[in-house]
Order: C-alpha cells, then sequence, then structure tokens
C-alpha cells in the first residue's frame, strides 16, 4: 500500500486529537473491508477495528517508522483476526457484509451495474472458499495494496510464504473460475 506522504502519526503519538482522526478516517474503511472480508461477521469485524485502533493508540510509541504505520496498523488487525478466530473456534462466520457503494457509475446502465455486481458477488464467493491464510495474502496485496514484504510484517510470516500463498490462492482462484466457465 503506497502510504500517504503526510501522515500525521507523530502528532498522533503526542496526542493530538485531530491527527488520531486524521489517521482513522484514513484508515478506518480499508481495515473495515479488511477484517470484514476475513471474519465474514460484520458485528465482529466493527469490534475488530475498534479493538485495534485502541491497541493503536495504546502502543504508537513502540512503532519505529512512521512511514510503516499502515502495515503496522493492519498487523494489529490480523493479529486480532487471529484472537478472534480462536476465541469463537469456528470455521465459518455468516456473512452479513453487502459490499461497499457503488459510486461513479452514472454513465453505466442499471442493467451494467447489475452484471457488475453479480461478478463481484461471485468473486467473493471464491475468494470466501479459499483458506484464511491464501485469502489474507489476496486480500492484502490486490485490494489493499500491500507489498510481499508489508504483507510478511502483518501476518507475521516470512516473504516466501507470502508468495507461496498468493501463487496458491491465484491457481485456486483461477481453477474454481475455469470451473464455472
Amino acid at each position: 500500500m503506497a502510504e500517504p506522504e503526510h501522515l500525521p502519526v507523530a502528532a498522533a503519538r503526542a496526542g493530538s486529537p485531530e491527527a488520531w482522526d486524521a489517521l482513522y478516517r484514513r484508515y478506518q474503511l480499508p481495515l473495515y473491508v479488511y477484517v470484514v472480508e476475513l471474519l465474514h461477521h460484520e458485528a465482529a469485524s466493527l469490534d475488530v477495528v475498534q479493538e485495534t485502533f485502541i491497541n493503536a493508540a495504546r502502543h504508537l510509541a513502540g512503532l519505529r517508522e512512521d512511514a510503516k504505520f499502515g502495515s503496522w496498523l493492519f498487523g494489529i488487525a490480523h493479529q486480532k483476526c487471529v484472537q478472534h478466530w480462536r476465541k469463537h473456534n469456528r470455521e465459518v462466520l455468516v456473512a452479513e457484509f453487502s459490499g461497499p457503494p457503488l459510486e461513479g457509475l452514472e454513465a453505466e446502465t442499471p442493467e451494467d451495474i447489475l452484471l457488475r455486481q453479480e461478478r463481484a458477488e461471485e468473486l467473493m464467493k471464491l475468494l470466501n472458499e479459499l483458506p484464511a491464510p491464501q485469502r489474507s495474502v489476496l486480500l492484502l496485496h490486490f485490494i489493499e495494496g500491500f507489498s510481499i514484504e508489508d504483507i510478511g510484517d502483518i501476518t507475521a510470516t516470512q516473504p516466501g510464504t507470502v508468495k507461496s500463498r498468493l501463487h496458491y490462492a491465484k491457481r485456486a482462484l483461477r481453477k474454481r473460475i475455469e470451473q464455472l466457465a
């Protein structure tokens, strides 16, 4: 994920409410989308995002590189998801998230919008069939735009493992799409 040039991390560390508000506004939605795609439960995802920001506020002094704030924050969220899975000991939770609203589509016909929504839903169903570690790296890499190294930091895995999971996830998706065609 390309970090914005001026993240007010130092100001947030100093206790500025405005800086925390700016960081929250910047990362709230991407973090929520990532978490809800891992947990498949809207209320639990909201709780995890809230816990992530609380944890970040408590431990911001330990962040060594301000430019790594985004990957550090996603790493906290990832660990919170793992804790949630362990605590609830469930493999699958019912998905309640309907997806982000479509914006800027005035030129498309209603049929185009519906077709695109159906394709996105099909893709999300296929993503949901992947094991959580593979789904996680796909979401972090292709949706959130994190590098292999950042994903390794977030998921506490080696870059080689991230590459392997990404490879197998893409291969599994490709195979599943070919089966549907």
